[in-house]
């Protein structure tokens, strides 16, 4: 019985097992649609690298953002080239700065400023190359700059009119001297004569000192205690050089009008360097002096005076010209060279023969040109030596005589100088310069009564 199912079983397996390999079979033998053919024949293409790859990193964003209608994200800042210069750092400096004082040195003043014995030295060694440091004053100002370890990185010196001299450290010392370009300003002003001319030029706001000019140019002509009665007009024309509104060094006149009533007298100092200024009367040239140093300072009158060094009362038998060592000293007038050499207390001088009884003598001086020899003949305003203080001096200066067959005689006032070169003023080129000169003090005039009247409106 049991083995009657058992083969019931086997005969029924065997049934299911021929029926799937008959529908297997049929499934193979059916054709393929060509659709799916043509699918079964395709191969994807080589891939090719490409020449140039352009990365683009996409923006994250959120599921909002990439709905078409919200705005891009901001894009990303851009990093610094890695060869961008750095900044340049530049050590702190420390300022130290000081006017000079009487009795101060430049050595004593770089050691208050901090520097070391060697760099004092080299500082000073600097300094002096460019600067006669013997010619440091009260008021020049000395400044110090330096780095975080205390070595000096400059140094610099303010002297006369603006004139800088800077000594620069690095890797190599290096001095230079800095002069500024001034601007010329022209002035003008009127005056009357009360008591003298210094009082009315003072008074007025005119510089005194051209009282000093006045004089040279009109002592032997006008006896100031005798013509000089009160009320009498005097017109200036002068100029004074200026760096960022400071005046610096003397103003220097020009041109003057002294109206005595029955006397005009005019007075026309050049521009073109040759120091020869020209005194009119009523139009007329009356003398011509020729400066023997341009520019000076007449310190010392002719006559008796206090002797500087001595301190007895003594003749002076010159005029003295204060100005700087090394200044040009020129010859006054045409003649022939006399001496050159040493005389006491005169120190070195030069003496020039004007004909059989004149001579002028110029003392004091530093130096003498090489070229110039006894017997030579000069014009007026040949150079003929250096301003300096040989012999019985206090400091640098001309010292300057006329002598008059041996004896001395006023510079200032005496004539027989100027006639030798009076003809030169003559004529139109003289007067010319005269009617300009006019000129040019109506122009200052009328601009400074503008300028005041503006002010007070």
């Amino acid at each position: 019985m049991r083995l009657r199912y058992w083969a019931a079983a086997l005969a029924m397996a065997g049934g299911v097992s021929v029926t799937a390999l008959a529908l297997s079979s049929a499934a193979v033998n059916e054709p393929v649609p060509p659709g799916l053919t043509e699918a079964g024949r395709w191969r994807p293409e080589p891939f090719t690298s490409p020449v140039e790859a352009n990365l683009v990193v996409p923006h994250a964003v959120s599921a909002v953002s990439a709905s078409p209608t919200s705005a891009s994200a901001p894009a990303l800042p851009t990093a610094p080239a890695a060869n961008a210069p750095l900044p340049v750092i530049k050590p702190p400096l420390a300022v130290w700065s000081r006017e000079i004082a009487s009795g101060d040195t430049l050595d004593g003043l770089l050691a208050e400023a901090g520097l070391t014995r060697p760099d004092r030295a080299e500082t000073s060694l600097a300094l002096g190359a460019e600067y006669d440091l013997r010619r440091l004053r009260p008021g020049h100002v000395l400044t110090v700059e330096m780095s975080a370890n205390g070595s000096p990185r400059r140094v610099a010196l303010d002297v006369d009119e603006g004139v800088r001299v800077e000594a620069t450290f690095g890797d190599t010392l290096s001095t230079r001297v800095v002069s500024p370009e001034p601007e010329i300003v022209v002035l003008a002003g009127t005056t009357k004569i009360e008591s003298s001319i210094f009082a009315a030029l003072e008074d007025s706001g005119i510089p005194p000192r051209f009282a000093v000019d006045l004089a040279q140019m009109l002592g032997g002509t006008v006896d100031f205690r005798r013509d000089l009665g009160g009320g009498e007009t005097l017109r200036l024309l002068w100029r004074e050089a200026r760096v960022e509104g400071d005046t610096i060094g003397q103003p220097k006149i020009a041109f003057a009008s002294l109206d005595l009533g029955d006397a005009l007298y005019e007075v026309v100092w050049p521009e073109d360097g040759t120091g020869r200024a020209t005194m009119y009367l009523n139009g007329e040239v009356v003398r011509v002096f020729a400066e023997p140093v341009k520019g000076a300072r007449l310190s010392s009158v002719f006559g008796r005076r206090k002797h500087p060094i001595y301190g007895n009362v003594r003749m002076h038998t010159g005029v003295d010209f204060a100005a700087p060592r090394g200044t040009s000293v020129r010859a006054t007038a045409p003649g022939r060279i006399a001496f050159i050499g040493r005389r006491g207390g005169y120190g070195r001088v030069v003496e020039i023969a004007h004909g059989t009884e004149t001579m002028t003598r110029y003392a004091h001086l530093s130096a003498v040109p090489d070229s110039l020899a006894e017997g030579q003949r000069i014009a007026a305003g040949d150079t003929i030596g250096r301003v300096g203080a040989t012999g019985t001096a206090t400091g640098p200066n001309l010292h300057y005589e006329v002598r008059v067959d041996g004896r001395p005689t006023d510079p200032l006032s005496d004539k027989r100088l100027s006639e030798a070169i009076e003809g030169e003023a003559q004529g139109d080129a003289g007067l010319d310069r005269l009617t300009e000169a006019r000129a040019r003090l109506e122009d200052a005039l009328a601009s400074d009564l503008a300028s005041n009247t503006t002010e007070r409106l």
